[in-house]
């Protein structure tokens, strides 16, 4: 038995002291902070907050195929290092992509034995695999993904037309959850050059808009759960709120980068910051903070879409011909907690963006809060903190944060109620859907 004695702790939607005893793997109380305990104790530092380990469900892991992107190795030891004890992996850019229950077995063989957190797996939603989506169901997905326009890799195409009708009705048959890269390729046009003005334009609100607006019809008309990732557009915020309403079952993330960043800082030609949906002005940034607040957005992740530097184009600049993605896993908690302190938020908001409400989209009932019988997955964050963002554990840290100071730093993370070491042998799970 341990017990971590914490004079700040996010505990049910607050922070104050507390001690939490863990019993093994799984927290077994949590108890006043001078609480009289037969117990090894770990006491936290005055500056120190004992958070819920993090909860990541928007992660492009891109092993196997694209290993040389990324991998699980690389990836879990930056998520550990970030405060996350949790991830679930995009079913692209990996070859091959998690489209069938094969693939599925491929990629949990890969995964087997590297992970340094617990990891789950989403699957893929493309034309004409509509009757696999019950069988990955089965094995243990979480949902399914899919793309609305061109993916950017060619073993991923879109739901178009009818097929995004025929996936939802799949979905809902049996009650899973399909998540949507929700952009309108009508509305969207290439550009080249390094204007990233030019490039903004080039990906507007509308194709947002338009493509959110299709799949909230189609998700009241079957009854289907939907899940809008990476929300940029803020001007898609009132009719998620009106749908929501209507009864339609729909939730929405945003990423740390669409609320600390800003078209007006991004150089031209510095296509770290490329992702797509784009990152958009101030004013739309301000917008989604809004949304995050009076619940509209229901959580953040990080999707966190390294690739090679080559791939980057940093030599020309070219944001049309450079990957679209940032790596951010590792510093989505201070890029969120630097910009949530400027504006009057806490740490308790933090956990129930980056924990608590991934944790329930995916139905993992024992990760993402400190409480009795969940497991003791937690991190411990020292908010006043600063630090400037040096070297990262992604297998490639190309990343728009290099050189940028940030408040927050994680000094330690514990899984299932143990440190993680970084240096020792790897002790993450592969998670299923439905597990208890």
């Amino acid at each position: 038995m341990i017990a971590l004695r914490a004079p700040r702790a996010v505990v049910d939607g607050a922070e104050r002291p507390a001690t939490v005893l863990v019993d093994g793997e799984r927290i077994a109380d949590v108890l006043p902070f001078d609480a009289a305990v037969a117990a090894e104790e770990v006491v936290l530092g005055a500056d120190e907050v004992l958070l819920p380990g993090l909860v990541d469900t928007h992660v492009h892991v891109n092993e196997p195929g694209r290993t040389e992107w990324e991998g699980f190795a690389s990836a879990t030891r930056a998520a550990a290092a970030g405060g996350v004890t949790t991830i679930v992996d995009m079913p692209l850019n990996s070859l091959p992509p998690t489209v069938d229950v094969a693939a599925l077995e491929v990629k949990r063989k890969a995964a087997d034995g590297q992970c340094s957190v617990d990891v789950g797996f989403w699957g893929g939603a493309i034309p004409g695999n509509a009757a696999d989506l019950a069988a990955l169901h089965a094995a243990g997905v979480f949902g399914v993904k899919c793309f609305l326009l061109d993916s950017g890799v060619p073993e991923f195409p879109p739901l178009t037309g009818d097929d995004l009708v025929t996936a939802l009705r799949a979905v809902a048959a049996y009650d899973g959850l399909l998540i949507a890269h929700a952009e309108d390729g009508d509305l969207v046009h290439d550009a080249a050059g390094r204007r990233y003005a030019d490039f903004v334009a080039s990906r507007p609100r509308a194709a947002e808009d338009s493509a959110i607006a299709r799949l909230l019809g189609l998700a009241r008309e079957t009854g289907a759960r939907v899940h809008v990732v990476h929300l940029s557009s803020s001007d898609a915020l009132p009719m998620l709120a009106a749908a929501r309403a209507d009864g339609v079952r729909v939730t929405v993330e945003t990423c740390p980068h669409y609320l600390a960043l800003t078209a007006e800082e991004v150089p031209d030609g510095d296509t770290r910051f490329k992702c797509c949906p784009p990152v958009r002005e101030a004013g739309n940034r301000e917008a989604l903070w809004r949304g995050l607040a009076d619940g509209t957005i229901d959580l953040v992740v990080s999707d966190h879409s390294p690739c090679t530097a080559d791939l980057k184009r940093l030599e020309t600049g070219d944001f049309g011909l450079a990957w679209g993605g940032i790596a951010s896993l590792q510093l989505g908690l201070p890029v969120v907690w630097t910009q949530a302190r400027e504006r009057g938020l806490g740490l308790a908001d933090v956990v129930r963006w980056m924990a608590q409400h991934p944790a329930e989209l995916v139905g993992l009932a024992r990760k993402g809060r400190i409480a009795p019988g969940h497991d003791a997955d937690l991190t411990v964050f020292a908010p006043e903190e600063t630090f400037t963002v040096g070297e990262l554990h992604h297998r490639n840290p190309v990343t728009p944060y290099a050189g940028r100071g940030l408040s927050g730093v994680v000094r330690g993370t514990w899984l299932r109620g143990a440190p993680i070491d970084l240096d020792g042998p790897p002790r993450g799970r592969l998670l299923s859907r439905g597990e208890a």
